[in-house]
């Protein structure tokens, strides 16, 4: 039962990165088209929210998916993305 188990968590890892890997791309092309459209943001949403999509884009990039959707997801939230 165990190894099932074990088997099952590791199959849903594999499966899962690709969707994550998938998902920040997106993510950031959505941040990206709000901030185009100049937000009605404070100076300090602004920046934060620019630095967020940076910091999302160097996570995708070292492999570290989950965190890239987390952060980008956070740049979404204050630009009023669902």
């Amino acid at each position: 039962m165990i190894r099932k188990s074990l088997i099952a968590a590791a199959m849903a890892a594999f499966i899962a990165t690709p969707a994550f890997a998938m998902h920040c791309p997106q993510d950031m092309a959505k941040i990206d088209a709000a901030l185009a459209k100049n937000p009605q943001l404070t100076e300090e949403q602004l920046d934060n929210v620019k630095d967020l999509r940076a910091t999302g884009e160097k996570l995708h990039k070292d492999g570290q998916h989950k965190e890239s959707v987390e952060v980008l997801g956070k740049a979404m939230e204050i630009l009023g993305i669902e």
